[in-house]
C-alpha cells in the first residue's frame, strides 16, 4: 500500500511546472520534473513530495496520481473535491498532451524541503524537452531493472526506495549520498511506510 497520496501537493506541483515554463508544459515533461523533483527529496529528506505510486512504463518513470490529474482524471473515490481543487488550478487541453495553468500556485501547501525540490528538478532539467528527458530517465536503476518486463508490459511497479540508487557517473543523482546516508535515507522511508500500514 501506498503511503497517502497528496493530491494537493500534486496538482501543485504540476502547476508550478506550468508557471516555471511559461504558463503551460507538455504532460510528459511535467511528469519527468516531478519524477526528478521527487527523487531529489528522497534522497535529501527521507520522503517523496507527492506520495505517489510510481510506474515503470515505455517513457519512463510515471507518477500514477500525478498521471491521473494532468489528464484531468480522477477516481481516488473522494468525490467532487479533488476534481473540483484541481480544476481551479490546472487544465488539460483537449488532446491531454499539455497542461495549462490556471492560476498561480498555492505554495502554501508545500514546505521549504518541497519547494526546494521542485526548484532543483526545474533548474537542472528544465531546459530538456520531453524525449530528452524520456532518454535520461531510462539511464536511472530504478526504471533500468524494469527494462526487460516493459517488452511484454506496458507498466511495472516501482519501488520508491530504489530512487536512492545511484545512476552511471555522467548522470545527476539528484543529490548525493554517503553509503551511511543512504542506509539512513532507506530506513526512514521504509519505516514510514510500515507506519502507514499500521494505521491504515
Amino acid at each position: 500500500m501506498p503511503l497517502s497520496f497528496s493530491y494537493q501537493k500534486t496538482t501543485q506541483a504540476l502547476n508550478f511546472f506550468a508557471q516555471q515554463n511559461g504558463g503551460i508544459i507538455n504532460k510528459l515533461k511535467a511528469l519527468k520534473l516531478l519524477y526528478f523533483a521527487d527523487r531529489y527529496h528522497l534522497r535529501k529528506y527521507g520522503r517523496l513530495v507527492t506520495n505517489d505510486e510510481y510506474f515503470a512504463m515505455r517513457y519512463g518513470p510515471v507518477a500514477s496520481g500525478a498521471k491521473d490529474l494532468a489528464e484531468g482524471q480522477h477516481d481516488w473515490g473522494r468525490g467532487e473535491t479533488d476534481q473540483e481543487y484541481a480544476a481551479q488550478y490546472i487544465r488539460p487541453d483537449s488532446r491531454r498532451y499539455e497542461i495549462q495553468s490556471r492560476q498561480s500556485p498555492n505554495h502554501e501547501v508545500f514546505s521549504q524541503s518541497d519547494l526546494e525540490a521542485l526548484d532543483f528538478s526545474y533548474q537542472t532539467f528544465g531546459q530538456l524537452d520531453l524525449y530528452e528527458l524520456a532518454e535520461l530517465t531510462h539511464r536511472y536503476p530504478e526504471w533500468k531493472k524494469h527494462e526487460a518486463v516493459l517488452n511484454n508490459s506496458s507498466r511495472v511497479l516501482m519501488d520508491a526506495v530504489d530512487f536512492l540508487e545511484d545512476p552511471p557517473g555522467d548522470c545527476d543523482p539528484c543529490h548525493s549520498l554517503t553509503e551511511e546516508e543512504r542506509s539512513i535515507r532507506r530506513e526512514e522511508f521504509v519505516e514510514s511506510r510500515a507506519i502507514h500500514l499500521l494505521l491504515h
